[in-house]
């Protein structure tokens, strides 16, 4: 039997797979549909310190390989969050993370204490939202990201990570800072920066106009982004995350550096994706003699 448990940081996950932020709402309703014991943990939606109404339709577009999103993080805000759901996350069969997010560090922190009183595991900063009009992408500077982590990480004991963006100039930089600021682990990445227009209309895809790019087709940007921070900074935890639709999809970013990895898009086809993708990489580790999930991490070679 394969080994699945893995190590991210100060944490044990059951196995690699990580539910991403976005794409089980707030995990108690994915929990219905969703094959949650292959998870090693999942991510509810990012939430804000006051409510946000997001985006106007159109905010959501299928691709030839993927979608675009541009939802504006609609959420009602942690306070009504806690209400509303917080009483059921400690009945899930799985360890569930927070994603806080907001305009200023101040409103980090806010949803940080809510949902550690909430009773999430561990808080996922979302440092990368790359559809919030008119604010600048903290992960895009690493001061301003070290900034937002470092008052998260006094305002909790809770694990976190940082979620970055592969629209980075200098990702080792943004990764490099927000370890030092306090993060036990890094998520790489994000959506992209995508546009689209719709031909018949001939207006933009999203109402937004550039909204976030995410499936199959942007696993490569995700995983140099892995495989650049994993080789810079060797000690730094990683959730690989971009693309994932197969077993052999969590491996390749095992091996460029990754410690766990999570799916996202791929959950909106499937919602039971996680218990095949498992059974994959089980079958290929069982073809090539690897008997531990965790010592797949890093063994990526250059030439």
């Amino acid at each position: 039997m394969i080994e699945h448990a893995v190590r991210l940081g100060p944490l044990t996950l059951r196995t690699p797979l990580i539910a991403a932020s976005g794409t089980v709402g707030s995990v108690t309703d994915f929990a219905k549909v969703g094959a949650l014991k292959s998870y090693g943990a999942a991510v509810a939606k990012s939430v804000s310190d006051q409510p946000w109404p997001g985006r106007p339709s159109p905010r959501m577009a299928p691709t030839e390989a993927g979608m675009l999103n541009g939802i504006g993080i609609q959420n009602p805000g942690i306070d009504a969050w806690v209400e509303s759901v917080g009483s059921a996350l400690r009945a899930l069969p799985l360890p569930v993370w927070g994603s806080a997010v907001g305009h200023r560090a101040d409103g980090f922190v806010t949803v940080t204490t809510g949902l550690e009183r909430a009773g999430a595991a561990a808080v996922e900063v979302n440092l990368s939202c790359p559809n919030l009009d008119g604010d600048v992408m903290f992960a895009l500077d690493p001061s301003a990201a070290a900034e937002v982590v470092g008052h998260v990480r006094a305002a909790t004991g809770l694990p976190i990570g940082a979620k970055l963006s592969p629209n980075s100039e200098n990702i080792v930089a943004v990764a490099e800072a927000v370890a030092t600021a306090g993060a036990d682990w890094v998520v790489l990445t994000n959506t992209a920066w995508g546009f689209g227009v719709d031909l018949e209309t001939r207006r933009p895809l999203l109402s937004g106009g550039v909204g976030g790019y995410s499936g199959p087709a942007v696993k490569p940007l995700a995983m140099r982004c892995v495989w650049e921070v994993s080789r810079a900074i060797p000690n730094l935890p990683i959730v690989g995350c971009g693309g994932v639709v197969r077993g052999t999809d969590v491996i390749e970013f095992m091996m460029a550096g990754a410690h766990a990895v999570a799916l996202g898009t791929v959950h909106f086809a499937e919602p039971r994706a996680a218990r095949r993708i498992l059974a994959e990489v089980d079958a290929w580790c069982v073809d090539h003699d690897v008997g531990t999930l965790a010592e797949l991490t890093g063994t990526a070679t250059p030439w």
